[in-house]
């Protein structure tokens, strides 16, 4: 069985971080959920991956750019699982442990220095904490299924790298 290219590879990638955040705009826009300052940052991680992946499948390098996407696409992955475990974490303390909820990050975007804003999507705020969905089959909350999506992502990423040029 041969195995897709690298090309086809970086191409399903960017599908799959399109497919994402189109899953969070709708959840965003029709269903209504308001995104936490952590889901702000992990967005930023999928775009991050989804371009790096564009950018590679567009350019189809040889095997050292290929390398050299993979890392950067890693980087990108590797981020998304900080941020979604910090969620999760947040998410999984006793109610008198969680952190006190701070202002919306659309909000802080308009009212608060760029670094303080970076520094509360990185680190969250109680409003982080809450589950606004859950599967109703495996009961992953957003941020579990995030965990998982940069997983999978960081090991075709690491495939890449240690893969035979096509």
């Amino acid at each position: 069985m041969q195995l897709p290219s690298s090309r086809a590879t970086h191409t399903l990638i960017f599908i799959v971080c399109a497919g994402l955040m189109a899953v969070a705009f709708y959840m965003e826009f029709v269903k209504g959920f308001e995104p936490c300052p952590l889901c702000m940052a992990q967005r930023v991680a999928v775009v991050g991956v989804g371009l790096v992946a564009l950018l590679a499948a567009l350019h189809s390098p040889g095997k050292q750019g290929v390398r050299g996407y993979s890392i950067a696409m890693m980087f990108f992955s590797g981020l998304g699982i900080f941020l979604a475990g910090r969620q999760l974490w947040l998410q999984s303390l006793p109610e008198d442990l969680v952190p006190a909820c701070g202002p919306g990050i659309y909000y802080m975007l308009d009212a608060f220095p760029i670094g303080d804003t970076i520094r509360t999507m990185m680190m969250g705020s109680g409003d982080c904490a809450t589950v606004v969905w859950q599967d109703p089959v495996i009961g992953l909350s957003i941020p579990g299924w995030t965990f998982v999506w940069f997983i999978a992502m960081t090991l075709v990423a690491l495939y890449q790298f240690f893969r035979k040029a096509d």
